[in-house]
Protein backbone atom coordinates (compact mmCIF):
# COMPACT_ATOMS: atom_id res chain seq x y z
CA UNK A 1 0.00 0.00 0.00
CA UNK A 2 1.22 3.47 -1.13
CA UNK A 3 2.26 5.79 2.18
CA UNK A 4 -0.06 8.73 2.40
CA UNK A 5 1.38 11.92 1.16
CA UNK A 6 1.16 13.58 4.96
CA UNK A 7 3.02 10.04 6.14
CA UNK A 8 5.90 10.45 4.39
CA UNK A 9 6.11 14.33 5.00
CA UNK A 10 6.33 13.57 8.75
CA UNK A 11 8.28 10.71 8.60
CA UNK A 12 10.72 12.82 7.17
CA UNK A 13 10.27 15.23 9.97
CA UNK A 14 11.08 12.86 12.05
CA UNK A 15 14.30 11.82 10.13
CA UNK A 16 14.76 15.45 10.28
CA UNK A 17 14.66 15.86 14.43
CA UNK A 18 16.83 12.37 14.60
CA UNK A 19 19.42 14.31 12.71
CA UNK A 20 19.17 17.33 14.59
CA UNK A 21 19.06 15.51 18.25
CA UNK A 22 23.12 14.84 17.32
CA UNK A 23 24.02 18.01 18.03
CA UNK A 24 21.26 19.19 20.44
CA UNK A 25 21.98 20.50 24.06
CA UNK A 26 20.99 18.12 26.72
CA UNK A 27 19.38 18.76 29.65
CA UNK A 28 17.00 21.16 28.36
CA UNK A 29 13.42 21.34 28.19
CA UNK A 30 11.45 19.76 25.39
CA UNK A 31 8.05 20.24 23.69
CA UNK A 32 6.59 17.03 22.40
CA UNK A 33 3.11 16.45 20.89
CA UNK A 34 1.24 16.42 17.24
CA UNK A 35 0.07 19.09 15.25
CA UNK A 36 -0.86 21.47 18.06
CA UNK A 37 2.22 21.31 19.10
CA UNK A 38 4.62 21.60 16.17
CA UNK A 39 2.43 24.77 14.95
CA UNK A 40 3.17 26.58 18.35
CA UNK A 41 6.43 28.48 18.21
CA UNK A 42 7.86 27.66 21.03
CA UNK A 43 11.55 27.19 20.43
CA UNK A 44 11.86 30.51 18.38
CA UNK A 45 9.87 32.32 21.02
CA UNK A 46 11.96 30.45 23.97
CA UNK A 47 15.51 31.93 22.31
CA UNK A 48 13.97 35.24 23.61
CA UNK A 49 13.54 34.50 27.09
CA UNK A 50 16.86 35.53 29.23
CA UNK A 51 18.27 33.16 30.82
CA UNK A 52 16.06 30.20 29.20
CA UNK A 53 17.43 26.76 29.12
CA UNK A 54 17.73 25.40 25.62
CA UNK A 55 14.12 24.30 24.62
CA UNK A 56 13.15 21.91 21.67
CA UNK A 57 9.90 21.41 20.19
CA UNK A 58 9.42 17.66 18.55
CA UNK A 59 5.23 18.12 17.56
CA UNK A 60 4.75 15.71 15.03
CA UNK A 61 0.94 17.04 13.15
CA UNK A 62 -1.25 14.22 12.65
CA UNK A 63 0.04 11.74 15.10
CA UNK A 64 -1.86 10.06 17.55
CA UNK A 65 -0.12 8.45 20.55
CA UNK A 66 0.24 5.42 19.00
CA UNK A 67 2.44 6.89 16.94
CA UNK A 68 4.71 8.53 19.56
CA UNK A 69 5.43 5.34 21.63
CA UNK A 70 7.53 3.69 18.98
CA UNK A 71 9.69 7.03 18.08
CA UNK A 72 9.87 8.21 21.84
CA UNK A 73 13.79 8.14 21.54
CA UNK A 74 13.73 11.04 18.50
CA UNK A 75 11.24 12.65 19.88
CA UNK A 76 11.90 12.88 23.53
CA UNK A 77 14.53 10.78 25.84
CA UNK A 78 17.59 10.82 22.83
CA UNK A 79 17.75 14.93 24.16
CA UNK A 80 17.98 13.87 27.99
CA UNK A 81 15.49 16.59 29.19
CA UNK A 82 15.34 17.27 32.32
CA UNK A 83 11.79 18.92 31.84
CA UNK A 84 8.82 17.52 29.22
CA UNK A 85 5.58 19.65 28.12
CA UNK A 86 3.54 16.72 26.62
CA UNK A 87 0.71 17.58 24.73
CA UNK A 88 -0.69 14.41 22.91
CA UNK A 89 -4.13 12.62 22.02
CA UNK A 90 -6.13 15.07 20.26
CA UNK A 91 -5.96 13.29 16.79
CA UNK A 92 -7.15 10.38 19.44
CA UNK A 93 -9.80 12.29 19.94
CA UNK A 94 -10.95 12.80 16.54
CA UNK A 95 -11.86 9.02 16.18
CA UNK A 96 -15.04 8.09 17.66
CA UNK A 97 -14.12 4.40 18.08
CA UNK A 98 -11.06 5.42 20.09
CA UNK A 99 -12.38 5.22 23.82
CA UNK A 100 -11.30 7.63 26.56
CA UNK A 101 -9.95 4.58 28.45
CA UNK A 102 -8.19 3.64 25.03
CA UNK A 103 -6.42 7.03 24.86
CA UNK A 104 -5.25 6.95 28.38
CA UNK A 105 -3.68 3.76 28.71
CA UNK A 106 -1.28 4.63 25.43
CA UNK A 107 -0.76 8.25 27.33
CA UNK A 108 -0.09 6.16 30.49
CA UNK A 109 2.24 3.97 28.76
CA UNK A 110 4.05 7.02 26.77
CA UNK A 111 4.41 8.79 30.12
CA UNK A 112 5.63 5.57 32.16
CA UNK A 113 8.69 4.76 29.39
CA UNK A 114 9.93 8.40 29.64
CA UNK A 115 9.77 7.61 33.22
CA UNK A 116 11.95 4.90 32.68
CA UNK A 117 14.21 5.99 30.60
CA UNK A 118 14.86 9.39 32.28
CA UNK A 119 14.70 8.87 35.84
CA UNK A 120 14.10 12.20 37.55
CA UNK A 121 12.35 13.68 34.88
CA UNK A 122 9.39 16.24 35.06
CA UNK A 123 6.74 15.85 32.34
CA UNK A 124 4.28 18.97 32.29
CA UNK A 125 0.94 16.83 31.19
CA UNK A 126 -0.75 19.72 29.28
CA UNK A 127 -4.51 20.29 29.19
CA UNK A 128 -5.70 19.46 25.37
CA UNK A 129 -7.19 22.93 23.71
CA UNK A 130 -10.48 23.57 23.51
CA UNK A 131 -12.14 23.66 19.65
CA UNK A 132 -15.08 25.95 18.26
CA UNK A 133 -17.53 24.10 15.85
CA UNK A 134 -19.19 27.55 15.17
CA UNK A 135 -16.23 28.83 13.61
CA UNK A 136 -15.20 26.04 12.12
CA UNK A 137 -15.24 25.40 8.02
CA UNK A 138 -17.10 23.07 6.55
CA UNK A 139 -14.46 20.48 5.71
CA UNK A 140 -13.58 20.72 9.68
CA UNK A 141 -17.00 20.25 10.87
CA UNK A 142 -17.34 16.26 9.76
CA UNK A 143 -14.28 15.93 12.69
CA UNK A 144 -15.47 18.16 15.26
CA UNK A 145 -18.65 16.52 15.36
CA UNK A 146 -16.45 13.84 17.05
CA UNK A 147 -13.77 15.67 18.80
CA UNK A 148 -16.44 18.11 20.65
CA UNK A 149 -15.90 19.99 23.62
CA UNK A 150 -17.51 17.82 25.86
CA UNK A 151 -15.08 14.84 25.10
CA UNK A 152 -12.23 17.26 25.51
CA UNK A 153 -13.05 17.97 28.68
CA UNK A 154 -13.94 14.21 29.45
CA UNK A 155 -10.39 13.58 28.42
CA UNK A 156 -8.77 16.63 30.23
CA UNK A 157 -10.30 15.03 33.24
CA UNK A 158 -9.11 11.68 32.79
CA UNK A 159 -5.65 13.26 31.65
CA UNK A 160 -5.74 15.19 34.97
CA UNK A 161 -6.06 12.38 37.32
CA UNK A 162 -3.50 10.34 35.22
CA UNK A 163 -1.08 13.49 35.41
CA UNK A 164 -2.02 12.98 39.75
CA UNK A 165 -1.43 9.19 39.60
CA UNK A 166 2.14 9.82 37.79
CA UNK A 167 3.12 12.62 40.72
CA UNK A 168 3.96 14.74 37.44
CA UNK A 169 2.01 18.63 37.47
CA UNK A 170 -0.60 19.11 35.02
CA UNK A 171 -0.87 22.62 33.71
CA UNK A 172 -4.56 24.26 31.90
CA UNK A 173 -3.00 27.07 29.66
CA UNK A 174 -6.26 27.21 27.88
CA UNK A 175 -8.04 30.70 30.20
CA UNK A 176 -6.99 32.94 27.50
CA UNK A 177 -7.73 30.91 24.39
CA UNK A 178 -10.96 30.29 25.77
CA UNK A 179 -14.68 32.55 24.81
CA UNK A 180 -17.45 32.67 27.34
CA UNK A 181 -19.00 29.28 25.98
CA UNK A 182 -15.92 27.69 26.98
CA UNK A 183 -15.04 27.16 23.23
CA UNK A 184 -11.67 28.30 21.25
CA UNK A 185 -11.89 32.10 20.18
CA UNK A 186 -13.10 32.06 17.00
CA UNK A 187 -10.01 34.96 16.33
CA UNK A 188 -7.58 32.78 17.61
CA UNK A 189 -8.51 29.39 15.29
CA UNK A 190 -7.48 28.93 11.54
CA UNK A 191 -10.75 26.63 10.93
CA UNK A 192 -11.94 25.68 13.99
CA UNK A 193 -9.18 23.61 15.39
CA UNK A 194 -5.97 24.52 14.85
CA UNK A 195 -4.64 27.58 16.61
CA UNK A 196 -3.14 31.28 14.83
CA UNK A 197 -0.20 32.74 15.98
CA UNK A 198 -1.67 35.07 18.15
CA UNK A 199 -3.54 32.53 19.99
CA UNK A 200 -0.20 30.94 20.74
CA UNK A 201 0.59 34.51 21.92
CA UNK A 202 -2.51 34.48 23.68
CA UNK A 203 -0.88 31.78 26.13
CA UNK A 204 2.82 32.31 25.91
CA UNK A 205 3.26 34.73 28.85
CA UNK A 206 2.23 31.28 31.02
CA UNK A 207 3.85 28.61 28.60
CA UNK A 208 6.98 30.64 29.12
CA UNK A 209 6.93 31.23 33.09
CA UNK A 210 6.53 27.28 33.11
CA UNK A 211 9.96 27.45 31.18
CA UNK A 212 11.48 29.36 33.49
CA UNK A 213 10.48 27.57 36.53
Amino acid sequence: MTEPAWRAEKRRLVERYREANRTAEKGGIVFAGSSLMEMFPVEAWARELPGCPPVYNRGVGGYRTEDMLPILDVLVTDLTPRRVFLNIGTNDLSDGHVTIDALMARYDRIMTLIEERLPGVEIIVMAYYPINYDAATQAMKPCLRIRTNERIAEANRALQALAAAHGQPWRDFNAPLTDAQGRLKAEYTIEGMHIRPEGYRAIWPQVAQAILE
